[in-house]
Formats: structure tokens, sequence, C-alpha cells
């Protein structure tokens, strides 16, 4: 047996890092489940020798999911965590407890849908959204409100409000939203997000908030945290109608049970409706209707004692392992997919589960053949447990990657420095579709009509052998397509031969260089003259641009000096793109050569508006405060930038200022 006090530090490490990975960076490695164990395991120790618990052990606390780049607000009531069981009769146990300590009165119970989301709380005062706050450590949270004011359903106003309330809820993403951004990553050759709990963590958490409005959170409220007066609901049935009645979105579905035995039937009722709503859900919560007994129920230092969360078990099944496909990327970076029997699971049909990469295959013994156990909890990508050795052929052999990429003709080594493998043939015909699928994708030279279907046939019938090689086309040669005739044809030609003209940034995020994105190439494309430059700008050159880090200016480097590479580059200007930047563009813009940071909410503008008005003014806009910026064009519920440029003495623009500045010109 190991020494209890040695166990309990192991445990209080562990869970220290398990909270570090979920909290912090929304990349959890074990599931909920596990976790959960670990926690039980700690508070068994600790009951049972209380000579080593203490009060700031993690089993007697909240996760805490504060970062040092907010700023953060105390909550007025503290914003606790629910104890949970994934035990039917520890739930009846829970009703006993507060039917004993409640005998002589009648108790109903609300059964909720637990949202697999991310807490968040939301401060009004005299009916104006004043601040919304994270969980963060139950007392005091982070200032999220740049990140998350542009949600749908979340009012700035409300009427016939208590001078002050806290509002409750979750922020989550749809699965359609989450299943998009997945399939563009995908697309990329860059890892697939796990699930949409995750990804709406780490949105809700960016530094950047024009990346945080293009991906699509929604949001769900059903509670509430500190009121004055103090008295102004009675119940929590009462609360959902209010938050309807002041047009938020609410639970699709709650009940109010009788008796713990009753709320034990609700779970089930729905559990077998679930997967019909909008948001994903774990399970269910159960509280005391009465808000006056919650009140006397009280607290322990973690959770109400007058609500507890049931958890459903993650589904699994196990189903055959077909085959082990290999999916490109635009990089040429190279993802093993399971195909799988299909198999119900959540609610859907799952036929393919991520492998993440070679080391996992490897890692799980994972073979064509096997009978394997797939999970989706909590709504993740489907993923492959592991094997069960006992249902393994005799025949069966391991799944060696670099064989396999052979076998289909692929030209492919390992990056020494990542569990990934890449095309060396830049004129692989895999690595070709997906490079110019990227480059006339919407972000990029956002060509009409040239899909991926449309991609396919260029390519496989030799017509475009480089992305260059797109503007060599003839109406004569899009003719000979299936599905195309004169008028189609002419509109490709038209849409092709417009993308010349499109803003060099564009151009830029369309070559598809490693670890340049959508921003990143604005930056470059704002801090030198032309392309030309940049491709002979320095290392050192490329680090000096605000938002490059060193990673990225070597990759540009390395990318440009590749000799394929440069006669690409120089085949694109012989067709005549713009090489030119915007800053040239724009040169003399009343904005010209300025920084301008955003933060909350415009009166008559999205921030996406407001961006490209700078920069149509020859200004670029950056994601943080610091001595470089130019201006802050400030609105509403404001965060901790307003602060930081306060200290910085930077220039703060309202809108009415900022569109006075931009007439100057």
């Amino acid at each position: 047996m190991p020494d209890p006090k040695n166990e309990i530090a192991r445990l209080r490490a562990l869970i220290a890092q398990h909270d570090r990975h979920y909290y912090k960076d929304a990349q959890p490695v074990i599931g909920d489940q596990a976790y959960d164990k670990i926690k039980a395991d700690l508070a068994e120790l600790e009951r049972t020798h209380p000579e080593i618990s203490s009060t700031k052990s993690p089993s007697q606390s909240v996760g805490d999911d504060r970062l040092e780049a907010f700023k953060s607000y105390r909550h007025r009531l503290p914003m606790l965590s629910l104890d949970n069981t994934y035990n039917p009769e520890e739930l009846i146990e829970f009703g006993r407890r507060l039917e004993k300590r409640f005998s002589e009165q009648s108790l109903t119970y609300l059964v909720e849908p637990k949202i697999d989301g991310v807490a968040v709380s939301l401060t009004y005062e005299a009916g104006k959204l004043v601040r919304a706050l994270s969980r963060g450590n139950g007392v005091e949270g982070d200032d999220i409100t740049q990140n998350v004011n542009h949600i749908e359903g979340l009012t700035d106003r409300i009427e016939d409000a208590p001078s002050v309330i806290e509002i409750r809820g979750e922020i989550y993403m749809r699965h359609v939203e989450f299943e998009r951004i997945n399939t563009e990553r995908e697309t990329e050759g860059k890892a697939l997000y796990a699930n949409p709990r995750n990804l709406a963590a780490g949105t809700i958490k960016l530094l950047d908030p024009l990346e945080s409005n293009r991906r699509k959170l929604d949001l769900v409220l059903y509670g509430i945290g500190a009121t004055e007066p103090t008295n102004f609901f009675s119940t929590q049935s009462e609360i959902q109608q209010k938050l309807k009645d002041w047009k938020f979105p609410v639970l699709e579905k709650f009940w109010i049970a009788s008796s713990i035995e009753e709320s034990w039937e609700c779970i089930e009722k729905l559990n077998s409706i679930r997967q019909s709503f909008s948001y994903p859900t774990d399970g269910a919560v159960i509280k005391l209707n009465n808000i006056a007994q919650q009140r006397e129920a009280g607290f322990t230092s973690k959770s109400p004692r007058w609500a507890i969360s049931y958890k459903f078990e993650a589904e699994r099944a196990e189903t055959l392992l077909r085959n082990i496909s290999l999916q490109i990327g635009r990089t040429g970076a190279v993802t093993p997919v399971a195909i799988l029997d299909p198999v119900q699971l959540a609610g859907t049909t799952v036929s393919r589960a991520t492998l993440h990469n070679e080391d996992e295959i490897l890692r799980k013994d994972i073979r064509p053949g096997d009978t394997v156990l797939v999970q989706k909890a909590g709504e993740i990508i489907p993923q492959v447990l592991g094997v069960n050795l006992e249902k393994r052929p005799p025949d069966s052999q391991a799944f060696d990657f670099g064989d396999h990429l052979k076998e289909l003709g692929i030209e492919a080594q390992r990056d020494p420095d990542q569990a990934v493998w890449r095309i060396v043939g830049k004129e692989d015909p895999i690595r070709l579709k997906r490079a110019l699928e990227h480059y006339a994708g919407r972000s990029c030279m956002d060509i009409d009509n040239l899909g991926i279907a449309v991609i396919e046939q260029l390519v496989n019938r030799g017509l475009v052998t480089t992305i260059p090689e797109l503007y060599t086309l003839s109406q004569t040669d899009v003719l000979t397509l299936e599905k195309f005739a004169e008028k189609s044809a002419q509109n490709l030609i038209t849409a092709i031969e417009s993308s010349k003209n499109r803003e060099l940034w564009k151009l830029i995020h369309g070559l598809g260089i490693p670890h340049v994105g959508k921003q990143s190439s604005k930056d470059l494309d704002t801090n030198f003259d032309s392309l030309d430059t940049i491709c002979e700008a320095t290392t050192e050159q490329l680090e000096a641009v605000e938002g490059l880090g060193s990673i990225m200016a070597q990759s540009i480097k390395n990318w440009f000096s590749d000799i394929d590479n440069k006669e690409l580059i120089t085949q694109l200007k012989s067709h005549g793109l713009n090489f030119k930047s915007s800053r040239q563009a724009h040169l003399g813009g009343a904005l010209s050569n300025k920084t301008i940071a955003l933060t909350g909410s415009l009166p008559s503008m999205t921030r996406d508006e407001a961006t490209q008005l700078i920069e149509a003014a020859g200004g670029r806009t950056s994601s943080t405060v610091s001595k470089k910026t130019d201006y802050l064009l400030c609105g509403e519920a404001s965060g901790s930038k307003y602060i930081k440029a306060e200290k910085l003495n930077i220039a703060i623009l309202d809108e009415i200022a900022f569109r006075r500045l931009l007439d100057s010109e």
C-alpha cells in the first residue's frame, strides 16, 4: 500500500495537471469520468486521513480558468461547481438528505439538461449589461465581454429587472459550426479539435476578438447569482419563465418533480430525447425548486448542498475497423482516419473515427481487421479507445505507416520534430488538389465556381499541374469538363481573371505557407511594400513585424527561399497578379501606418466592418494593446484593453471620433 501522505500529494499534483489542461488550455487529455474518479479517490483518502486534509485541496475547491491576459472581477455571489454522480443510488441518497433536513416541509425539484459548455455569468445593472465573466475560480472570473458580446441572444438591455442581477448559463458551440471549423482545418492539414466544449472554451479566451467572432458561439441561460433586491425570485421555475420573458435563449425542456424518485424518471425521459436538443448535453442537473429552501440548505466550500448533477455514461460500442484511410491537407500533412462498420453512438451513425497520428496507432497497436472500442463522449469526435485482442484475426499484421504510404504510391517523410508525415512531392496530385482548394477559398483568392469537384477534374485531366496554370486556362479547356456550358465556362474564366486583382494578403494566405494564417498574411501585407520585398526580407525583418514570432518568421523565410516556390512566384507575377501591398495602395490614408486595437461592442457596425474601414484607410488592426498601438477603438462593455490603453496613454476613440478620423483623409 502506498504511503497515504505520498498518495494524497500525487493525486493533488495529478488533478492540478489535469485542471491546467481543462481550464487553462481547454485541451483535456482524459474524460470527465476518469477525472471525477481521481477526485473521488483523493476525497476518500482525505476523509480517512483528516490530519493530511486541507481546505486548499483540489477536492475542496473549484477549478480555475483565469488567464493572466484577462482582467478578473469578483462575482457578487460565488459561482460554484456541482457535486456529481454517475450512480442512481447516490442521486436517491442526495434526495434523502434533503428530505431529512426539511422533514416538515414538502419538496419539489427542478430537473434540467446539463449543457456541456462553458459557464458564464452576465451582470446587469439598471437593466444594462455591464460585464460577462467566466467561472474563474468561483470567487472571481475573467472578463470575457469582448469575446461574447456578438453571441446571438445576448441582449444589452432587459426591462423590468432588479437593480442588479447576475444571470448565469453556458456558452456552447453547435455541432454544425464545430464540423464547419474542423472541415476547414482538415482541408488545411491542421489537427482537428476534439469536441465542441473545448473549442468553445478556447474561443472565449482568444486574445484576438476578430478570430473569436469568426467562430459562431451560442448561449443558453438558466439561473441567477446575486440579485438586488435579494427576494426578486421565489423559485427556479419562476427564473426560467422570467428569462424567457426577457427574450434570452433558455432551456428547451425542464421538469418539475415532486420527489427524488420522480426526478429519476425525468432524467430517463431527458436521456431519451436529448439528442434532439440544439446544445450538447452530458447529463442532468437536479435542484431544489424553492429558493428559500436553497438558502437554508446552504453550501460547502465548492458546491451547493441543494443541487447535484447526474452524468450520463460516455457512449461506447464495439465495431469492426475495416481500414485505415489517409487524408492529405494543403501542406501535404497526412492524417490517419479509421474506417468503421457503421455503429450508432450518441444519436448519430458513426463510420469514421480519428486516429490522430502514427504514434497513436503504434501506442494502441491498432490494425485493420481489428474489433475496436469506439467512444463518443460529450459530443466528442468519435475516437478509437482500444482493441479487443480476443477478436483479433490470427493473420493480423501491425500497421506500418511508411509501408502503407508506399503501397498507395504516396512519397512522404515523417517530420523529425512532430508525429506527422508530409508528402515530399509538391506536384503530387492529391496535395495539388488540396492546395488549389485552399487557394480558391473565400478567405484566400475567392474564386467563384472553383470548388473541389471542378478542381478534381482539372487535375485529373492534366489541365492544371500548378497554381499558376489556373491563369492559362481557356474557355475551351473548361468546356471539356463535365457540367459546363458556354455561360458557366465563361463565368469561371472571368472569376479566375478577377482574382488577379485581389488584395496582396489574400494571395499570401492562398500560397499556403506553413504557420501563416489570415491575420499573419494581413500583417505581412501592411508591413511591406510588395510581395517582392517580402520574398527578399531577412528573418530579422520578419520577426520585427508585430504579430509574427520567430517560428513563423523562419517558416516564411524558408518558404520563399525554396527554388520551386521562387519559380511559382515568378510565374504568378508574369500572369499579372497584384503584388502591391495594401500599405502602398492606401498610402496617405487617414490611418496610414497606424495600428488600431478594438474592444467592446460598437453601436452601428460590427468588428469586421470596422476592420475593413481601418484597412481601407491604410491602417492595421491588432488583437492586443501595446506601446506600438496608436489608437484603441472602444465600444460598450470594453474590458482590460481599455484599462491598459489608459495606462499607456494611448488615444481612445469611440465610434463617432473614429468616423471623424476617417473623414479627415
